[in-house]
C-alpha cells in the first residue's frame, strides 16, 4: 500500500508510438515509449512501459488510457477475468486494486474517445500559455460512430480545433470528420459535442462547426505520397527528407482542392482508405509511371510529388491556425498531432504568420506516445481542480533514470567486449576531428522522436562526405539530413532564427547565415537548412561542455548530431542497448560524460 498521500497517475497510449507517462502529484516522474525498451520499432501496446512504473511506486490512484477507439471495443480480454488487457496487467502488477466488477474499473479511466482532444492537452499544458487555440492535425483520430434519421456511419477525426483553458477547459471549435462514401457527407450536416461530454447549462450538447467528406485530409495526404515514394505510411519523416530534391512539376495536379479556409484533398489524386490510410490514384499518373528503378527515390517523378505534397499540405495548416485565430479570437496558438512533427512546416509557419500576432507553440512529442501525457495532465487538472499554471516546458529530458556504477559499467563493457578507459571531453574531440563516429550516452532518455544529446551520435560537421559517410554507417538513405547542436550563445550568428530566441527541441529546419553553408556541408540539406538544437549549459551541462570544447579546437560551434540508433532501429535506451548497436555497427566509440569514460568495440 502507498506511505502517503501521494497522487500517482499514468497515462498509457496504445497502438504506434504507444508509451507511458506517469505523474506525481501532477509531475512528470517519466515518459518512454514502448519501442524504447522493447527494441521493437512502432511496439503497438505499452506492456513494459507499465512493469516501468514499479521502479517508482508499487500503487496508481488511476490509470488512464488513451488510443483512438473504445478500451471496451478493441482491447481484448484476459482470461475469464473480464478485465481488458491494461487494467488486468495493472492488477496483476498490483497497481490498482482487484476489479470492483466486469468490465468497469473505478481506477481505470478511459478516455480513448478522446485522442485529438489528449493531443490538444499536451500541447497546452507544455506551451506555457494561460490560455489557447489548439490546432490537431493528424491521421485518424477517435472513430466516431454518427447517426441520424436516415442511417448510422463511422467517421474519424482528421484536423480539429479546440478553446483551452485552466484547469481541464478544452472546447471542442471545429472539426474535419474523414468518412466512407458521398452517402454519408449528404447527410451528416453537424455533429454534436456530447460525444465528449460537452453541454450547455441546460443540460443539451453543444455544437460545433463540423466538416465531413469522403475526403483524405492533411496527414492522410501526406501518408498517401510516402506510400507512393516507396516507404511505410508511417515514415513521413522520409518525405519530408526526400522533397528538396523535387521541383515543381506541371504534370502533378494539385493535391488539394482550391476551397480557401478548409483542407479539402483533391480526391481525384488522393484516395482515403479510412482508417487506415490512403493512397495515389495511379491513373492520373500514368505520365510519370516509372518502375525501372529499384530506388523509387531517384526517380524525379516522385521527388516532385514529395515536393508538392510539402508544399501544398503546410499552406493549409496555415489555413487552419488562421481559421483557429479568426474563431476563437485568441492568438495563442498550440499545435500538435502527428504533423507538429515536421520541422520543414514549422518553420515555414513563422515566415508566413509573420504579420498575424500569433504567438506559436508546437509539440515536440506531437505524436501519438503524447496523448499519455496529455491524458494523465488533463486527468490530474480534472480530477483534482487544480488551477496551477505550468511553465512552457524546458526539457523533453523525460526517460527514466538510470544509475551505474563504476564496477557495472566495467561489467556490462565485459559482455559486449568493449574496453573501457579514462577520458575527457578533448579526447572524444580528437576522435571527432579525425572522422570518426562519436556516441554520447548521459542521463536520462529524450522523449519524443528527436535526439537531443543524451542519446546521440556525434560528428564533425566540416567534413564534405560527412553525410554519406555517416547516413552509410547508419544505414540510412542518400537523401536524409542531419543536425546540429549548437551553443546557444552563437545560434544568430549562424543561422536565421524567424524571430525565436532557440530552438532547444529540434522543431525547425532553420536557413544559415550567409556564409555559413560551407563551413558546415555534413549537416546542411540540400534546400540549404539545418535542424538544428540550441544548447545551453543550464539544460545540458555536459553536452554543452562538448560543444564548447569542440569550438574552442575548431572555431565552430555545432556539432553533428543524429539519433544514436541504425536504421530501422528505435533509439537507445540503456547502456546495454547502446554497446548492442557499436557491437552492429562500424560506429566504435561510446562516451559516458558523466563518468569520463570512453568505451570501445573494434567490430573487423
Amino acid at each position: 500500500m502507498k506511505k502517503n498521500n501521494d497522487v500517482w497517475i499514468a497515462g498509457i497510449a496504445r497502438g504506434h508510438n504507444s508509451g507511458v507517462c506517469l505523474l506525481k502529484n501532477g509531475e512528470i516522474i517519466f515518459s518512454i515509449e514502448e519501442e524504447r525498451l522493447t527494441r521493437q520499432k512502432y511496439d503497438g501496446g505499452p506492456y513494459a512501459s507499465m512493469i516501468k512504473i514499479l521502479e517508482y511506486t508499487n500503487r496508481l490512484d488511476y490509470l488512464v488510457i488513451a488510443h483512438t477507439q473504445s478500451l471496451k471495443d478493441t482491447a481484448g480480454m484476459v482470461d475469464y477475468s473480464g478485465d481488458d488487457v491494461y487494467t488486468g496487467l495493472a492488477r496483476k502488477l498490483g497497481l490498482i486494486d482487484r476489479k470492483q466488477d466486469n468490465r468497469n474499473h473505478p481506477q481505470v479511466i478511459d478516455m480513448s474517445n478522446q485522442h485529438h482532444k489528449l493531443h490538444a492537452a499536451c500541447a497546452f499544458y507544455r506551451s506555457g500559455f494561460d490560455n489557447a487555440t489548439a490546432v490537431v492535425v493528424d491521421g485518424a483520430g477517435t472513430f466516431l460512430h454518427l447517426e441520424n434519421e436516415v442511417d448510422r456511419y463511422t467517421a474519424w477525426e482528421v484536423e480539429s480545433i479546440f478553446n483551452c483553458d485552466y484547469p481541464s477547459q478544452f472546447e471542442t471549435v471545429y472539426k474535419h470528420l474523414g468518412t466512407h462514401g458521398p452517402r454519408a457527407t449528404q447527410h451528416l450536416t453537424e455533429f454534436p459535442s456530447s460525444f465528449y461530454n460537452e453541454f450547455n447549462e441546460d443540460g443539451t450538447p453543444k455544437t460545433h462547426e463540423v466538416y465531413i467528406t469522403e475526403k483524405a485530409g492533411i496527414v492522410k495526404t501526406y501518408e498517401a505520397v510516402t506510400q507512393y515514394c516507396g516507404f511505410s505510411s508511417i515514415e513521413a519523416g522520409k518525405t519530408m527528407g526526400l522533397f528538396p530534391y523535387g521541383n515543381k512539376n506541371s504534370n502533378i495536379p494539385n493535391l488539394f482542392e482550391d476551397t480557401g479556409i478548409l483542407p479539402t484533398s483533391n480526391r481525384n489524386v488522393i484516395i482515403p482508405n479510412y482508417p487506415n490510410g490512403a493512397f495515389v490514384n495511379n491513373i492520373m499518373f500514368d505520365e510519370l509511371a516509372d518502375s525501372n528503378s529499384s530506388d523509387w527515390t531517384k526517380l524525379q517523378n516522385r521527388r516532385d510529388l514529395a515536393y508538392a505534397c510539402q508544399i501544398e499540405t503546410q499552406e493549409q495548416v496555415v489555413n487552419l491556425i488562421r481559421k483557429a485565430v479568426s474563431t476563437t479570437g485568441n492568438k495563442n496558438v498550440v499545435v500538435s498531432g502527428g504533423y507538429g512533427l515536421n520541422c520543414v512546416a514549422n518553420y515555414y509557419y513563422l515566415d508566413a504568420l509573420k504579420n498575424d500576432g500569433i504567438n506559436l507553440y508546437v509539440e515536440p512529442i506531437s505524436n501519438d506516445a503524447g496523448t499519455a501525457m496529455g491524458a494523465a495532465l488533463m486527468f490530474y487538472k480534472k480530477q483534482y481542480d487544480d488551477n496551477t499554471r505550468f511553465v512552457r516546458a524546458d526539457t523533453l529530458y523525460l526517460g527514466p533514470k538510470y544509475t551505474y556504477s563504476l564496477d557495472k559499467i566495467e561489467s556490462i563493457a565485459n559482455q559486449y567486449n568493449a574496453t573501457v578507459v579514462d577520458a575527457t571531453d578533448l579526447d572524444v574531440i580528437e576522435l571527432m576531428t579525425s572522422k570518426n563516429i562519436v556516441a554520447n550516452f548521459q542521463g536520462r532518455s529524450e522523449n519524443g522522436p528527436r535526439a537531443l544529446g543524451n542519446r546521440s551520435l556525434m560528428f564533425d560537421p566540416t567534413f564534405e562526405d560527412g553525410k554519406d559517410f555517416v547516413n552509410e554507417i547508419k544505414r540510412r538513405e542518400y537523401f536524409r539530413p542531419f543536425a546540429g547542436s549548437i551553443l546557444e550563445e552563437d545560434a544568430h550568428e549562424w543561422f536565421d532564427l524567424r524571430g525565436m530566441e532557440s530552438s532547444p527541441t529540434m522543431m525547425y529546419a532553420v536557413n544559415c547565415q550567409p556564409g555559413i553553408e560551407e563551413k558546415i556541408p555534413a549537416i546542411i540539406h540540400v534546400d540549404g537548412t539545418c535542424r538544428i538544437q540550441t544548447v545551453s549549459r543550464e539544460q545540458n551541462p555536459h553536452y554543452y561542455n562538448i560543444i564548447k570544447a569542440f569550438k574552442e579546437k575548431t572555431g565552430c560551434p555545432i556539432i553533428f548530431n543524429t539519433s544514436f540508433n541504425l536504421g530501422g532501429e528505435p533509439l537507445v535506451e540503456t547502456l546495454e542497448d547502446a554497446l548492442w548497436t557499436l557491437q552492429e555497427s562500424d560506429i566504435e566509440y561510446l562516451y559516458l560524460p558523466e563518468y569520463k569514460k570512453l568505451l570501445s568495440i573494434k567490430n573487423t
